[in-house]
């Protein structure tokens, strides 16, 4: 639906103050005058009616005009239009110096503390050389008097000096001993009073007594003047959380806590302070630290310089005896080198700055300016910048060092002061103008209020302002007769699109800037400004670093330059995109372009030039030893191309170096294959049948061992009727072994009994049986052998015995067996007898 339109926006690019460049739509639905100041610094709102042509229109939002003061300014201005405006700084002469010394009062400075006892004197001698002004103080500090910094014995807690000390203080945390004074006597006085203490460990409690000396001004007496607190030291410091050591975990307040005899009351209370807050409070009290440290601690605090503006670092001598002509250098490095900054900045108020000086020509957030004399002017130029709408509001300005301060007083200008003349007509009697628009009555909309919502069903309209059924106007605006009026954000983002799917903020940061400043954030893509580039637009366009030599292809085109660093494509790697070390090998591929082009054969040697027109190729007789890696290839012959590839600038382009003479190799010896192959066979076959005859002789082998030993034992039993029992009942003396002879058959005595068995006739003194005594002597033994002479054979059986053992004797054969237990005994028939 479209509808006449009855104001017009526009945007104004300006070169300078006022000039217009060129003309730019917005990216925001302006409603408003108010809407038009908050969109941007260039929008011009027009309050003529029925306004709808571009081009010169009254502007009735100018500002009005601002005036500079010497201490004050006051600043009117348009969101996000900076304003900038001269902040001069002129070092005046005889300006007033207050210097404080802080020392460090622990044993190993014993031989410094009788120096500056005497120091009064010279000291405001040097500064008066400087300015008629001067004021100097003393104080001095130890550690906390608590383990494990200090040695809580009473008695190391009354003297925790060497026996050999005459003099000696109690330990302490800080003490202030001498106001900022003009009388060096008095300066003196109060110096010689002190005397040397001690402690445990080897760092100090140093930031306690910095805090105090900034943050407690009136007692300190500090003036409108530089203020410089000399601190000395051979010694670290400890720093927030070495409280902890001692049990001290309350955190530092940065408060003053001196009590009535000017000791630092909350020492074993508080924690040490961080460096951070030391450095926050010295800056709020504009006081400039010199650190005249000895040797071994000259690093640590060259570091500490670093982090508390306005300071320096010198080296002490191993007595101090130096520290006035350290004194005075570093106030003439600190006093020439000027910082301009800003003090209790509002938000969303922005402060940059730019001198005339070689060292501050760049905008940066403090104003620098080296080597000022006394007396020389400097100028800086100061921008101020109100990122949205803010009330009144005010912040100081000066150089950090000096008590001086420039208050600037801000607000912004973020309405339009119209006065319209009530016309309902132009409204369609719906709505009146305000400001050159309608301003609608309730169920109208348009800029003419000519939309009723009613009458086109509020459903259809609202459906109109959804993408893919989302949210209506992505719930950043209003669906106003089928159109989203997206809102202005809070944050002040800039919200446009159809359905207020945009902003001016949702791209790539790169300095906490959208697109870093350098490019215009356009619905979460940034459009760089022509000479950066990048997905934040963070660098400068050049391809210097991503040009090889005399290269002519950037990142020998096989990638993209960006941020002057080659982006290669995959596989290749930097800083040219030269080398692919994870690509496959080209040999493979080439090897047919490379038998056409260097043989003059293979597939492609009818259309060699075109489908090889990547490959520019020369032959050699032999390929150099620089080749590492030469392609060996075989081609369609069998024989193998020897050739080198070098790869060019862009993708797939090679130079190639190919061997005149390819590597063909022998054709096989039929005889030697055939040959070997059935002498290989026959030979298997001859393996084979002696493993099988092997295997069977191991198992006859076996089975006759086997066989064996079965043989050896078999037994032969007697067979006997269980039922026979013989008619001899022999009772032996077991003091006397009877032996009973049988003739012929087998006879067997009683049981327990012994008899003899032979195969002869029956041959016995008594008749029926002989008994062969082996009790008998010698004459009777030979006798009863005697009466058996032809029997031929004689065995002597135990009925125990399951063995026989035969013997010869006198032409007789006899065998004896017994067995008692399971073991079995052999006799000689001879020796039984």
């Amino acid at each position: 639906m479209n509808f006449p339109l009855s104001f017009s926006v526009q945007i104004l690019l300006l070169m300078g103050s006022d000039v217009l460049h060129a003309e730019q739509c917005p990216k925001t639905v302006i409603n408003s005058c108010g809407d038009c100041i908050k969109s941007g610094p260039f929008c011009r709102w027009c309050k003529q009616l029925n306004f709808t042509k571009q081009g010169d229109c009254p502007l009735q939002s100018r500002l009005e005009p601002v005036q500079l003061r010497p201490q004050e300014i006051k600043l009117e201005l348009r969101p996000g239009l900076p304003y900038t405006f001269e902040l001069k700084f002129k070092r005046a002469q005889d300006y007033p110096v207050d210097l404080y010394y802080l020392m460090d009062l622990s044993y190993s400075m014993n031989d410094d503390l009788q120096n500056v006892k005497n120091l009064g004197k010279e000291l405001l001698r040097t500064l008066r050389k400087i300015t008629s002004r001067a004021r100097i103080g003393f104080g001095s500090f130890v550690d906390k008097t608590v383990l494990p910094f200090t040695n809580t014995n009473p008695q190391k807690l009354r003297k925790p000096c060497p026996d050999t000390e005459t003099f000696c203080q109690a330990p302490f945390g800080y003490k202030h001993v001498l106001s900022l004074t003009s009388d060096q006597n008095e300066f003196n006085k109060r110096v010689s009073e002190q005397y040397i203490s001690g402690n445990l460990d080897s760092p100090e409690g140093g930031l306690d007594a910095i805090m105090q000396t900034a943050v407690c001004g009136s007692k300190i007496g500090w003036g409108n003047s530089t203020r410089l607190l000399v601190f000395t030291t051979d010694a670290g410091f400890h720093m927030a959380g070495d409280g902890k050591l001692a049990a001290i975990l309350e955190p530092n307040d940065g408060l003053c806590h001196l009590d009535a005899g000017l000791l630092y009351s909350k020492s074993n209370d508080m924690d040490y302070p961080s460096v951070s807050q030391v450095a926050k409070k010295l800056t709020e009290n504009n006081i400039q630290p010199i650190f005249a440290v000895t040797r071994n601690v000259e690093n640590v605090y060259t570091k500490l310089k670093e982090i508390i503006p306005k300071s320096e670092v010198g080296v002490l001598s191993t007595d101090s005896g130096n520290v006035v002509t350290l004194i005075e250098n570093a106030y003439k490095s600190l006093s020439s080198n000027v910082i301009v900054n800003h003090f209790q900045l509002p938000d969303d108020v922005r402060v940059t700055y730019t001198s005339n000086c070689p060292s501050g020509r760049r905008p940066d957030t403090r104003g620098l300016c080296d080597n000022v004399g006394i007396g020389q002017e400097v100028t800086f130029q100061v921008t101020v910048t109100a990122d949205q709408c803010i009330g009144e509001k005010s912040f100081l300005i000066g150089p950090l060092g000096f008590t001086e301060r420039m208050k600037v007083v801000v607000k912004t200008h973020c309405q339009c002061d119209c006065q319209d003349d009530p016309n309902r007509t132009y409204c369609s009697g719906k709505g009146q103008v305000t400001c050159g628009i309608c301003s609608c009555s309730s169920g109208f909309v348009g800029q003419r209020c000519e939309c009723n919502v009613g009458s086109q069903g509020e459903d259809r309209l609202k459906a109109a302002c959804r993408r893919d059924n989302a949210t209506e106007c992505s719930g950043l605006g209003d669906c106003v007769c089928g159109v989203c009026n997206c809102h202005t954000s809070e944050d002040g983002r800039t919200i446009y699109g159809t359905y207020c799917e945009c902003d001016d903020r949702s791209c790539e940061l790169d300095q906490n800037k959208p697109c870093g400043g350098n490019g215009k954030c356009d619905c979460g893509k940034c459009i760089c400004n022509p000479d950066y580039e990048g997905s934040a637009c963070q660098c400068r366009k050049s391809n210097d670093a991503c040009v090889k030599g005399d290269s002519q292809k950037v990142c020998s085109g096989r990638g993209n330059c960006e941020c002057n660093v080659c982006q290669c494509k995959a596989g290749y790697t930097l800083p040219f995109c030269e080398d692919c070390p994870g690509c496959p090998s080209p040999c493979p591929k080439a090897a047919a372009c490379v038998e056409c082009l260097g043989f003059n054969t293979g597939p492609l040697s009818k259309n060699c030039t075109q489908a090889c027109g990547n490959i520019h190729h020369k032959v050699v007789d032999e390929l150099s030893k620089q080749d590492k890696k030469p392609c060996k290839e075989k081609d369609t012959e069998g024989c193998f191309m020897v050739f080198s590839m070098k790869e060019l600038d862009g993708i797939d382009q090679y130079e190639v170096s190919i061997q005149k003479e390819r590597e063909c190799p022998a054709p096989p010896n039929v005889a030697a294959i055939v040959g070997g192959t059935i002498a290989a066979v026959a030979l298997i076959g001859l393996l084979l049948l002696l493993l099988i005859k092997a295997l069977l002789y191991m198992k006859d082998l076996k089975e006759f061992r086997r066989f064996e030993n079965e043989k050896q034992k078999a037994k032969w039993s007697k067979a006997e009727n269980p039922l026979f029992k013989t008619a001899t009942t022999t009772i032996q003396n077991p003091n006397f072994t009877r032996c009973w002879l049988t003739v012929g058959e087998p006879w067997r005595g009683a049981e327990g009994s012994a008899g003899w068995e032979c195969s002869g006739p029956y041959i016995s003194a008594a008749g029926r049986g002989g008994s062969l005594s082996p009790r008998a002597n010698g004459h009777q033994r030979a006798s009863q052998l005697q009466r058996l002479q032809g029997a031929p054979h004689l065995r002597l059986v135990n009925e125990s015995a399951e063995r026989a053992r035969t013997l010869r004797s006198e032409g007789l054969k006899f065998s004896q067996e017994r067995e008692r237990g399971g073991e079995t005994e052999k006799h000689n028939l001879l020796q039984t007898w």
